[in-house]
Parts: C-alpha cells; sequence; structure tokens
C-alpha cells in the first residue's frame, strides 16, 4: 500500500466522522437510539480499507529529486564491459542517478513508530484482559435464590437463553459485563444491601441488553481499530462517542421493558453508579453502567425526554441510515480511486505458459515476458512481478521518441538536435545528437529537449492513448519516468512493443520505421535483434534494470521485456545479459 494511498484513506475515514457527527445534530429527532448507534458501523466501512493492503507500505519513489546535480555517472552501466555483448551494435546504457532527500531508512522509520505505537496500546489493552481475567477467577459467584431467580427472568424478558455467569467482586464498582464465549455479569460486593429489587432488575436488564446486542463483541473490534490508528485522535473521539450512543442505545431499550412511572427510578438507579471507578482497565473491553458525569448527563436527559418510538421514527431512522450508506460507500469508493496507484497491471490469458527461471535471476528480484506474435502466446516468469508495475527509466524513449516525431519536434529526416554546452560525465553526450546517437548513447539531455518540446498536455494524451502503464507525469518535465512516478510492467511493456511494431495506434508509418532503425541492435543467424536497456540508478546505487525489445526471423517475431531489481546493482547491461541467455535457450537468437 503506498503513501497515497494511507493519506486519502485516513481523509476519507476523517471526513466519514464529521459527516456522522454532523448527521447526529442535524438528524437527532429523527433518529432513533439504535439507530443513532448503529451509524458508527458505517466508520467501520470507511475505515477498513486502510487494513486490508494491497502490499505493505510501499514508500519507494516517493522522495524522488530528480537529476543529480553534480550530475553524477553510474560507473557500471556500460553495455560494451560484459562478454556477451562483444561484436554487437549494442547501445550504451549510460545513465545518471537519481537521489533522495530522505534516508533509505526512512520508510522504515515511520513503519517502526507506527508499529511501535501499536505495540504499546497492544500492551495496555493485554493488561486490561489479564485485570479481567483476575476479576473472573476472584468474582464470587452470587448463590442468592432470589436474585437468581430475578436475573433469570430478566433474561427471559429479552429472550437471552446461553448461560451466563452471575457474581459480585470487590475490584468493581459499577456493573459491567464481559466475555465473549463465557459471558459474566459482575457486581459489586453486597449490592443487595444497598440496592432494592427494582434497581436490581433494571441493571441486570441493561447488561443482559449488551449481551443481546452483541456489544461485548463489539468492544474487541473497536480495540483492534484503536490499536491499528492510534495515532488518529478523530478515531478515539468517534469510538467514545460511540460507547456513549451504545449505553444510550440500552438504556432506551431497558426503558421500552418499564412502564412510565419507572423511568425516573431507572436514571435515578445509574446515577447512585455515578463516577465510580472500575479497576478493569482503560481501555473497555467490558460493557460498564458507569461513565463520566458529562456521559450519564447526557443518558438522563436521553431518559427524562424519551417517548416510545413510533413506525414513523423508525422509518425515517432507516431512510436516514440508507442515505448515510450511500454516502459513505461513495466516499469510500471515490477515496479507493484516488488512492489507487495503479502500482499493478491486471492481466488475464487463458494461453499464458509460466515458466520456472529461477536459475537465470540468481541474485535477483526478476520477471521475463514472452509474446510469441505468430502463435498469439505468453510465456512468463514469475507472475507477480510481471504485473509488477516500476519506473521504465530508458526503455521509454523508445516512445518518447514516437511522440517527438508525431508532434514534428523531430523528424525522420532531420532529428540532429544542438548540444547545449553543459558537461556530461559521459563524452558520447557532450555533442550534437540526432535519434540514432541519442538512442545508442541513451543520452538523457536530447530526450530531456524532446520532452520539454511537447506539452505536458500533449504528453499526457499520448500517454493514455497508449495506455502506457500508470500514466502518471506528476513527477515533472523530464523527469517523470527516471524512478520518478511514471511505472510500466514487464507485461505491458511487451503489449507496448507488440502495438508499436504493428502500428495499432495508427501513427505515421514512416515515425514508427524511424523509431525501430534506432533500436535495432544486432543480426546474428538470419535473426534481427531490437531492442532497448535502461537503468534506475537512486542515490548511486544500481536497483532497477531493464532490458526490452523484439527479435524478428524466419519462424516469426518474439517480443520481451526483463526486469530486475535489487539494493545495489541491477541495470540495464545485466537485464540484457539474462535476456540473451534466455532467448539463446529457447533457439530465437
Amino acid at each position: 500500500m503506498s503513501v497515497n494511498h494511507v493519506v486519502i484513506s485516513l481523509i476519507v475515514s476523517s471526513c466519514t466522522i464529521a459527516l456522522i457527527f454532523l448527521i447526529r445534530k442535524v438528524f437527532r429527532s429523527q433518529l432513533s437510539a439504535r439507530w443513532q448507534y448503529n451509524l458508527w458501523f458505517l466508520l467501520l466501512v470507511a475505515l477498513t480499507p486502510v487494513i486490508i493492503p494491497n502490499s505493505f507500505f510501499d514508500f519507494g519513489n516517493l522522495f524522488v529529486s530528480g537529476m543529480n546535480q553534480r550530475n553524477e555517472a553510474v560507473s557500471s552501466t556500460l553495455a560494451t564491459q560484459t562478454p556477451v555483448f562483444e561484436n554487437a551494435n549494442w547501445v550504451k546504457d549510460l545513465t545518471l542517478s537519481v537521489s533522495r532527500y530522505t534516508p533509505d531508512a526512512f520508510p522504515t522509520i515511520l513503519v517502526s513508530i507506527w508499529v511501535v505505537g501499536m505495540i504499546v496500546c497492544a500492551l495496555i489493552t493485554l493488561s486490561a484482559w489479564l485485570k479481567i481475567q483476575q476479576l473472573k477467577r476472584t468474582a464470587t459467584v452470587i448463590t442468592n435464590q432470589e436474585i437468581i431467580d430475578l436475573f433469570e427472568q430478566c433474561k427471559k424478558d429479552v429472550k437471552i437463553t446461553r448461560h451466563i455467569v452471575l457474581a459480585e467482586s470487590k475490584q468493581v464498582k459499577s456493573p459491567m459485563t464481559f466475555g465473549v464465549f463465557t459471558t459474566y455479569v459482575v457486581l459489586p460486593s453486597h449490592f443487595d444491601e444497598w440496592l432494592s429489587v427494582n434497581e436490581m432488575k433494571y441493571i441486570f436488564l441493561h447488561e443482559l441488553m449488551h449481551k443481546k446486542n452483541h456489544d461485548i463483541v463489539m468492544n474487541y473490534v473497536t480495540v483492534v481499530y484503536q490499536l491499528l490508528y492510534w495515532f488518529h485522535p478523530l478515531v478515539w473521539l468517534a469510538f467514545r462517542e460511540m460507547r456513549v450512543d451504545r449505553e444510550i442505545a440500552c438504556d432506551v431499550a431497558v426503558l421500552n421493558f418499564l412502564d412510565k412511572r419507572n423511568y425516573a427510578e431507572y436514571g435515578h438507579t445509574i446515577i447512585k453508579f455515578l463516577d465510580k471507578e472500575s479497576r478493569a482497565g482503560n481501555v473497555v473491553l467490558a460493557n460498564q453502567l458507569n461513565g463520566s458525569k458529562k456521559e450519564v448527563k447526557k443518558r438522563i436527559e436521553k431518559i427524562a425526554s424519551h417517548k416510545t418510538e413510533s413506525k414513523l421514527l423508525q422509518l425515517k431512522s432507516t431512510v436516514i441510515f440508507s442515505m448515510m450508506g450511500v454516502l459513505v460507500a461513495s466516499q469510500v469508493l471515490v477515496g479507493s480511486a484516488l488512492a489507487d496507484d495503479r502500482s499493478r497491471y491486471y492481466f488475464q490469458d487463458d494461453r499464458t505458459i509460466y515458466e520456472d527461471l529461477d536459475n537465470y535471476f540468481r541474485g535477483f528480484e526478476g520477471s521475463f515476458v514472452l509474446y510469441d506474435l505468430k502463435a498469439d502466446q505468453y510465456r512468463i516468469y514469475n507472475k507477480a512481478g510481471s504485473t509488477q508495475r516500476v519506473s521504465p527509466n530508458s526503455t521509454y524513449k523508445i516512445f518518447l521518441s514516437l511522440f517527438g516525431l508525431e508532434a514534428d519536434v523531430i523528424s525522420s529526416e532531420d532529428s540532429l538536435l544542438k548540444w547545449d554546452g553543459i558537461r556530461y560525465p559521459y563524452e558520447q553526450w557532450n555533442r550534437d545528437q540526432d535519434l540514432f546517437t541519442a538512442m545508442r548513447y541513451s543520452t538523457n539531455w536530447y530526450f530531456n529537449e524532446v520532452d520539454k518540446s511537447i506539452s505536458p498536455d500533449m504528453i499526457q494524451v499520448f500517454l493514455e492513448q497508449l495506455n502506457y502503464g500508470n500514466y502518471n507525469t506528476s513527477g515533472g518535465v523530464g523527469q517523470y519516468w527516471i524512478e520518478s512516478t511514471l511505472k510500466i510492467s514487464p507485461v505491458e511493456q511487451v503489449q507496448l512493443l507488440k502495438a508499436f511494431y504493428t502500428n495499432q495506434f495508427g501513427f505515421q508509418e514512416n515515425n514508427i520505421q524511424t523509431v525501430k532503425d534506432s533500436i535495432r541492435l544486432s543480426e546474428k543467424a538470419g535473426s534481427i535483434l531490437s531492442g532497448k536497456t535502461g537503468t534506475g540508478a537512486v542515490n548511486q546505487k544500481d536497483v532497477n534494470g531493464w532490458f526490452v525489445g523484439y527479435v524478428e526471423n524466419e519462424e516469426g517475431t518474439y517480443f520481451f521485456a526483463t526486469n530486475i531489481q535489487n539494493e545495489d546493482y541491477a541495470n540495464g547491461p545485466t537485464a540484457a545479459e539474462i535476456t540473451l541467455s534466455i532467448l539463446k535457450a529457447k533457439g530465437l537468437y
């Protein structure tokens, strides 16, 4: 999951919380107590996308600053240094390193802070849970038959048949209910000495309502979300209000069992426990009758103004909840769309053959995709890697050249651009360039000039027309394709090369042919190899290597894309060497 996804999800959750508070305030007289409480379940819907990641936090490429201002060269990028390339008309995969403002440890630090926060909250939760376990062991089961009979009658009234342990303890000062599998209702010791029979009945009904409404389970659910969102104050505020609304919903449910003349007595019973603190801990794993003065005041006001809920009120509540549900669902969908960094390409082809080529990729995370035009069949190594989008780096120059030709920035007859006089670390760059020399030496300044000469809007149109990866150019002119925002998968590289080769997009044929000529590399035994390497260098380390292209022979045309990654020496020449080894083994080149 990218930072973009997390940030937008947090915005969506915050907006949902604000919306719920607004709806509660505006429609408070149109919502029943139960439906007002139910609104908070919509918050769980908004919070859930963040904890179902596509992958773990991927902070890569967010802090790319563009070209290193010193134009530092990466020393290991000359393709001709590898014996495999001898006597071939290979391009030289010259590249510059981009730098990041933040150290590589930054993502780890952020995730570590989040994990540490969760651990601290988890320890607090564990402490509360252990106290509840101790309470279970030390509580005294009530044996007074009259009290047991009253409790059983209350269970019948609320239609609960499961066994519930009724106990008392010196550790509690307010009635509480806990336990998912074996439920306990625990009251303060000697409660029967200062509570009347009616007051005991009210307490039993209230606590049993928590059991009936599965509030105990919800305690644990909300605690899980609080652990994950420990850093989000609005989430803590929302869950606090949710607990108050839950108590009010239970109060109203109890009042529906009572005569009007008993409402005041029920309210006084709650007041008796005002500010009596439980020793079970601060994290709410149990439902308690007491609360703060502010919370109890709110409950008493609701009790005092209670009226039997009409069918019309229930209907209004249902409509409001449904409308709110649609709004929240819309927010989540829009948020998901905005947060989608399009980091993966969704590929499905029933005729694809998946191969094991591990021996060729030792020391690298890598993927290889081969497409046979005649057989219309893919052969893929590393299914997941083949659809993972990464920066295209210099392989993008194939299509940037085509864009430049189509936009008349350069032409097949005149593609010469004057050197700007800036000294670069490669002598081959420090001269005038045409498309063929620029492609051969992977001259960045040449392609940057082409990029700058085409309006950003036109570039975007071209990318979307080709459906080029995530077509995200927000990284800036001349930079978005170099370990930045534009990303593409190996499968898409192959699909685009096929579309380019067959001119499926209707570009001018002479422009297509010019680019084909510029990426032609070598010919051997009747087979012609064309392609482009690409190296992504970050902080002077080669982290991303590409080789994409196609082989033409009497048997047909075969399109390929190889991508390799690691922390230090994944570059284009190595990707090309791996590719040639695979093609040789397959008898293609």
